[in-house]
């Protein structure tokens, strides 16, 4: 289903931008910071009973610091055509956003994407798609020379790397390990499926409400 013109408007508005056809796409930083720690502030003691308090507390400070910087792109401003701020929805919904918004497809890997091994652990004693968990701190990048940017990202000891590309045509393509699947509109965070979750709950919402549905 098409987003309507107004919801279109809106959607754009929220990228820095827009890809171009054949562009890497470079996930610079880390994936689930801003989840992460939310996770482990309020589910504490489910997670103690898998890990130890000083886990949980240096997991907090390391993910703080892999936070990425407003300015990251000014180095190579020219090779950026889109950009987008990772938050609610995780990197799915800004895949989903980035490549709407610029009317391309896309063929992503999900075991490129950068992730701290701690989210990966935690994620999976709480049974949550990290891939869909609130990601503030790291940004979707939409660009000429994906490798360029990569370097210049690790040269700043910012984690990044290229797990994509725009392509022509409608198919949005999510690759892992021998598995394939369409990446699909938006649903609500993860955080939202906890009780204490309803902060987040309509934070990515674009058009009228619409159930999920595979991009054909």
């Amino acid at each position: 289903m098409k987003l309507g013109q107004q919801a279109m408007e809106a959607l754009k508005s929220q990228i820095d931008g827009a890809l171009e056809i054949g562009d890497d796409l470079v996930v610079a930083g880390v994936i689930a910071i801003e989840g992460t720690q939310i996770l482990i502030e309020k589910e504490k003691e489910k997670l103690l009973e898998y890990f130890s308090d000083g886990f949980l507390w240096n997991t907090v400070r390391t993910l703080e610091k892999c936070r990425v910087p407003e300015m990251l792109s000014e180095p190579f401003k020219d090779e950026i055509h889109a950009r987008y701020d990772l938050g609610t929805g995780g990197v799915l919904s800004g895949l989903w956003k980035m490549t709407e918004a610029s009317g391309t497809g896309l063929r992503a890997d999900l075991r490129a994407i950068p992730v701290r091994q701690e989210t990966i652990e935690i994620c999976e004693r709480l049974d949550v798609n990290l891939y869909k968990l609130l990601s503030d701190g790291a940004v979707l990048l939409g660009c000429t020379d994906g490798a360029k940017v990569v370097q210049e990202c690790l040269h700043q000891q910012i984690p990044a790397a290229v797990i994509g590309k725009a392509v022509e045509g409608n198919d949005r393509l999510l690759y892992s390990g021998g598995l394939t699947r369409y990446l699909e509109r938006p649903s609500q965070d993860e955080l939202t499926r906890f009780s204490w979750g309803e902060k987040w709950l309509s934070l990515i919402h674009i058009s009228e409400p619409t159930r999920p549905e595979p991009i054909s």
